[in-house]
């Protein structure tokens, strides 16, 4: 069983290094797929589990009055939990139908019983905000300033969502097995060198 599970910043290509992975090795592909089989089993529309897969659940505290706690429903982190755990299922059971490459979503340490091929892609800023700008709609025109930060914004969400449910550092090399730097190369000529290597 080859499962491949591949970690990525946002504008490093990870997601196209893992789609083109797939198809070059022949194997499964599993990213959208993950969110619509969620909202299948969920019953939550696909943008709502899109908005909180990925991002970390935020836990309201008790309120404290004298020495009695008054615990408080937060129902969205309920959902959130919920939603992981159903995720956690699915990828699992994609894991073990076929030999696979799964985006994102914790898959490296849900999978580990497994041993999965362990990938993390990563890019230089320049690099990121050029790849960002050449796939984004003509209506959204940032500058460079502002897609920087929204690299920032989405690579600290990924990074809380992963330390929250795996308690290990996303993106620390030693949570993987490569390590593929992007910056300015071809995506297509990236995965026609790796997929010899595997």
């Amino acid at each position: 069983m080859k499962v491949i599970t591949v970690g990525r910043e946002f504008g490093s290509g990870g997601r196209e290094f893992g789609r083109r992975l797939a198809q070059t090795l022949g194997i499964a592909y599993y990213d959208k797929e993950i969110i619509e089989e969620l909202s299948k089993r969920t019953k939550m529309s696909e943008d709502f589990v899109s908005e909180i897969v990925e991002k970390r659940p935020v836990p309201f505290f008790p309120i404290t009055i004298g020495r009695s706690f008054y615990p408080m429903e937060n129902p969205i982190f309920e959902q959130s939990q919920e939603i992981f755990r159903q995720q956690t299922k699915i990828i699992q059971e994609m894991a073990k139908n076929s030999d696979c490459v799964i985006v994102g979503r914790c898959g490296d340490d849900i999978l580990e019983e497994l041993d999965p091929i362990r990938i993390f892609i990563y890019a230089g800023m320049e690099s990121r905000i050029k790849r960002c700008r050449l796939k984004a709609s003509p209506e959204e025109g940032l500058s460079a300033k502002e897609m920087k930060k929204k690299i920032n914004e989405i690579d600290k969400e990924r990074s809380k969502y992963y330390g929250f449910y795996t308690g290990k550092k996303w993106g620390d090399p030693l949570n993987y097995d490569y390590m593929i730097n992007t910056s300015f190369k071809e995506i297509k000529e990236l995965v026609h060198k790796f997929s010899k290597m595997v």
